[in-house]
């Protein structure tokens, strides 16, 4: 046997510790590249500093790798709400007659979401995440170009919902993209910034839209983001690197082959029939929505957030305009107040989430749970209702336009703290398949970011501002509060009988 093929075929150690979901889900047949094996024609890393391997590269690498997922991740969002300071006169312009027509051009956009996230996180799991992902973020770009030439409502649906699915590969595709490169114990920060991407997008969204719209037409709305998302591409056709570890194998294999000749040479993870590889990939989502309750709370809780977010982000705009008197411009400014919340909630995330981590997993002994993140979204399911009573009461009773600013700022807070918790713990539990449990939990959060904005002038008409809003947060309480309890207290015991957790 050949030097070079000596040196693809010893066994390595992994290169950082894992959790204890990631240890679990490393244990399968030769597809494991840290296995130890006999076998000369299997190819592997070249040792466990391999700096080929994701795991192993620079921490300047791997955050110009999570930099640039982030953004992929942001500029989606902001294309699903930038139009809604716009939708009056974009509802006139285009024949839309009734005000759920034109709720449905900003929420369609987010029901693409719902169908995306099935095929792009199963098939990075097959193809790398590279590759999909630049190809989902051109077909994007593609279409939310032609929502700004539409010349009826019908063809704004459309471009809007195949925009949508297009936008949607990075919600999926980033988590497992992240959980490629960075170990358990530094992986916080990482999901802290790639979960600030999704909620920031339709925060400053609506801000440049307010003043495209006032000072332009709501045209320049698409083709401003979508110039925007030209130059991250160009960016990630420059800089992004593919961080799916099969998949780079696979190519050190075919590498390999042409230098040495030896078509016996391995990964163990080549697809014998392709058709059924990616049948089963893409069904996997549905199956663990259907099967794993860890992913069924984190599932409907972030539905829940994501339709809170959506809704707020439509009505927002009215609350400024009919009870506060501001213009367009100025009334998208109070955006800000979500951004505030959010940036501050990240923060204070990122200070504390891996120093708790890294503390209660020495007091276990050094092995890594899942659980860990969980500590954080204790606060931010307590603040999400405070936020919501003082945002909706400060609106219904005219109070200065501070009050309301302070409510959704302590929300947002609330709300991103909870979602990185969330993410950080999808990402764990489900190492090998994290691509595929965020797609799960992507087309749930869609749906409901679809549908409350549809339903939200109904509420508050009958309701009003207060005891609507109030609703809303009585419900936080009631999914909220005992969701991070049974994470902590069953968390393990349900990945102890997943095949997906546990390998």
């Amino acid at each position: 046997m050949s030097e070079q093929q000596t040196s693809v075929a010893h066994s390595t150690q992994p290169a950082t510790e894992m959790t204890e979901g990631e240890q679990n889900s490393s244990r399968l047949p030769a597809a494991d590249p840290n296995r130890e094996t006999t076998d000369p024609n299997l190819v592997t890393w070249d040792g466990p500093q391999d700096p080929a391997n994701p795991k192993n590269w620079t921490t300047k690498e791997k955050w110009v790798l999570t930099v640039l997922v982030s953004t992929f991740t942001f500029i989606s969002p902001v294309s699903s709400s930038m139009v809604a300071p716009a939708l009056t006169t974009l509802g006139k312009d285009l024949g839309m007659h009734s005000k759920m027509e034109v709720e449905m051009a900003l929420s369609i956009f987010v029901l693409g979401y719902a169908v995306g996230p099935l095929f792009f996180g199963p098939i990075s799991e097959i193809f790398g995440r590279d590759r999909v992902l630049q190809a989902s973020n051109l077909f994007y770009l593609a279409w939310n170009l032609g929502c700004g030439f539409a010349q009826n409502r019908a063809e704004m649906f459309v471009f809007r919902f195949l925009a949508g699915i297009g936008g949607s590969a990075p919600l999926s595709i980033g988590g497992g993209a992240l959980s490629d490169c960075w170990p358990p114990e530094q992986r916080g920060k990482a999901v802290g910034i790639y979960s600030l991407a999704p909620l920031l997008g339709p925060v400053l969204g609506p801000i440049a839209g307010g003043w495209i719209a006032e000072k332009t037409t709501w045209r320049w709305v698409f083709w401003s983001t979508s110039i925007t998302a030209g130059i991250i591409q160009v960016t990630g056709l420059i800089w992004m690197r593919e961080t799916h570890a099969p998949t780079l194998l696979r190519r050190k294999r075919n590498r390999l082959v042409k230098e040495t000749g030896n078509d016996m040479l391995h990964t163990g993870t080549e697809v014998k029939s392709p058709l059924s590889t990616i049948g089963v990939a893409l069904v996997r989502p549905s199956r663990m929505l259907a099967t794993q309750p860890i992913v069924q709370i984190v599932a409907l809780y972030m539905a829940y957030l994501f339709g809170l977010t959506y809704l707020i982000t439509v009505t927002f705009p009215v609350i400024w305009s009919d009870v506060y008197g501001e213009s367009l411009g100025i009334g998208g400014l109070n955006f800000i107040s979500l951004g505030l919340g959010a940036v501050l909630g990240t923060q204070a995330n990122i200070l504390f989430v891996d120093r708790i981590y890294s503390q209660l997993k020495e007091k276990n002994g050094g092995v890594g749970r899942p659980e860990f993140r969980v500590p954080s979204m204790f606060v931010g399911s307590v603040l999400i209702p405070i936020g919501l009573f003082w945002y909706g009461w400060s609106v219904q009773g005219r109070v200065h336009w501070i009050m309301p600013n302070i409510g959704i700022t302590i929300f947002a807070a609330g709300v991103i703290v909870c979602l990185q918790s969330m993410q950080g713990y999808i990402i764990d539990s489900y190492a090998r398949f994290a691509a595929s449990g965020l797609a799960a939990v992507v087309v749930l959060r869609s749906l409901a970011g679809f549908g409350f904005p549809l339903f939200a002038p109904y509420l508050y008409q009958r309701l009003g501002y207060g005891w609507g809003t109030s609703v809303l947060a009585f419900i936080s309480i009631a999914i909220g509060i005992p969701a991070p309890f049974m994470f902590w207290l069953f968390g393990a015991k349900l990945r102890a009988v997943s095949k997906f957790a546990a390998g």
